[in-house]
C-alpha cells in the first residue's frame, strides 16, 4: 500500500472521536446491523455479502495513484471535428437531457462510471438490479446506469443526439429498447417500491417509459456555472509522494465538515505536508435540499477564505439516488476513478 492510501487508512482506523470514517467501513457497519435483523430486507443482505468485496486491494499505477474501476480510466470524448460532425448527422433522433441525464453522460464521457463506456443495455440492467455486478466481468456496479425516454420512434441500431439546454453532449447508439421492471428495480435498489423514498419516487415520475442502453460517443461537457474535473484532472493535481484525505458530501458546508477535513491534516498518523481533496456532489439531490449551485457557492467562500495550498478542491457532477448501501459502492467506484481511496464521508 502507497503512503497515501496506508496513511488515511490509519487515520480512519484510529481516530478517537469516530468522526471519521471511509465509505467502504459504514458499509461494513450498515451490514453487520442488518445482520441482527429478524426482518433484514433484500438489498441489506446483498450490502452484507458485497461489504468486504467492496474496497479491492490496492492497486497503484505508476502515477501512484490507484488504478481505476476495472483496470484502466475510460475516455468517450470524441475529439476529431470532421469525425464528430459525421457522428451527429448520423443521428436519427434527438433528445433533451434532465439534469440527472446529464450528469451520468458526463460521468461516462470522462470515465467517472469506468469502466462502463455507454448506458446499461437490457441485460446489463436486469444484472446489476439483481446481483449489483457487470455480467461478464463480475464487477461491482452499485446501481444501474440508464437512460430514459418517451419516444416511440426509437429503435435498436438507430443513433440518439443528446442534447443539455440546447447544447449537444453526447451520441447514444441505442443497443437495446426496453420497459423496464421499475417496481423490481426499486425494490431492489432502493429497498422499498413506496414513493415516499425520494429515489423510488424519481425512477417513477421522472423517468420515461423506456429505458435505452448502448455505448456513448461523447461531444462535449454540459456547461455548468460550477465547473467540474475530470478525473484525470484531479489525479494529476493529486500528489504521488504524500498521504491525500478525500472528503467527500452532498450538503453545504458545515462548521463541522472543515474541522473534520483541517484536523485531519494534523493527525499523528498522517505525514507532514498532506493534502485534502475536498470533492462534494454538487449534482440534483432530492426535491428539499438546498440547490447543487447553492452548495457550490459555500464551497467557493470558504475556498476563498482558507486559502491553503494543502487543501485541494473539485466538484462532482452526481445525481444521488439516495440508495442506501448500494449507492456506498457506487459512490466508492466513482470515488476511486477520480484517484481517490478512503475518504471522510459527511
Amino acid at each position: 500500500m502507497l503512503p497515501a492510501a496506508k496513511g488515511l487508512a490509519s487515520v480512519l482506523a484510529s481516530s478517537a472521536s469516530g468522526a471519521l470514517a471511509c465509505a467502504g467501513l459504514r458499509l461494513a457497519n450498515a451490514a453487520r446491523q442488518a445482520s441482527t435483523s429478524t426482518t433484514m430486507s433484500q438489498t441489506q443482505q446483498q450490502a452484507r455479502s458485497f461489504a468486504a468485496s467492496a474496497m479491492p486491494a490496492y492497486q497503484p499505477e505508476s502515477s501512484g495513484h490507484i488504478a481505476p474501476h476495472g483496470g484502466s480510466l475510460v475516455d468517450l470524448m470524441v475529439r476529431e471535428k470532421d469525425y464528430k460532425r459525421a457522428v451527429v448527422d448520423s443521428c436519427h433522433h434527438k433528445q433533451e437531457c434532465s439534469d440527472r441525464n446529464a450528469c451520468d453522460v458526463e460521468l461516462l464521457t470522462v470515465g467517472g462510471f469506468s469502466p462502463l463506456e455507454g448506458f446499461l443495455n437490457k441485460e446489463a440492467y436486469e444484472h446489476v438490479v439483481e446481483h449489483m455486478r457487470l455480467p461478464g466481468s463480475d464487477l461491482l456496479l452499485g446501481l444501474p446506469v440508464v437512460m430514459d425516454t418517451n419516444n416511440e420512434a426509437i429503435v435498436e441500431g438507430q443513433r440518439v443526439l443528446l442534447t443539455y439546454k440546447g447544447q449537444d453532449i453526447a451520441v447514444l447508439e441505442v443497443e437495446s429498447k426496453w420497459v423496464p421492471n421499475k417496481a423490481l428495480e426499486t425494490k431492489q435498489c432502493y429497498g422499498t417500491t413506496s414513493l415516499e423514498h425520494p429515489g423510488t419516487l424519481m425512477v417513477a415520475t421522472e423517468r420515461g417509459k423506456y429505458y435505452i442502453g448502448g455505448k456513448v460517443l461523447g461531444l462535449d461537457l454540459p456547461q455548468r456555472v460550477f465547473p467540474c474535473a475530470t478525473p484525470a484532472h484531479v489525479r494529476a493535481d493529486l500528489p504521488a509522494d504524500t498521504d491525500v484525505v478525500a472528503f467527500q458530501c452532498r450538503n453545504p458546508v458545515h462548521r463541522a465538515h472543515y474541522e473534520l477535513f483541517m484536523r485531519s491534516l494534523h493527525a499523528p498518523n498522517v505525514r507532514p505536508g498532506a493534502v485534502c481533496l475536498v470533492h462534494p456532489t454538487c449534482g440534483p439531490t432530492q426535491d428539499d435540499d438546498i440547490p447543487g449551485i447553492v452548495r457550490y457557492h459555500t464551497y467557493e467562500v470558504l475556498k476563498r477564505e482558507i486559502d491553503n495550498p494543502n487543501i485541494r478542491w473539485a466538484y462532482l457532477p452526481y445525481s444521488m439516488h439516495m440508495a442506501g448501501p448500494r449507492e456506498a459502492i457506487q459512490h466508492m467506484i466513482i470515488r476511486r476513478n477520480y484517484g481517490e481511496w478512503c475518504k471522510l464521508c459527511a
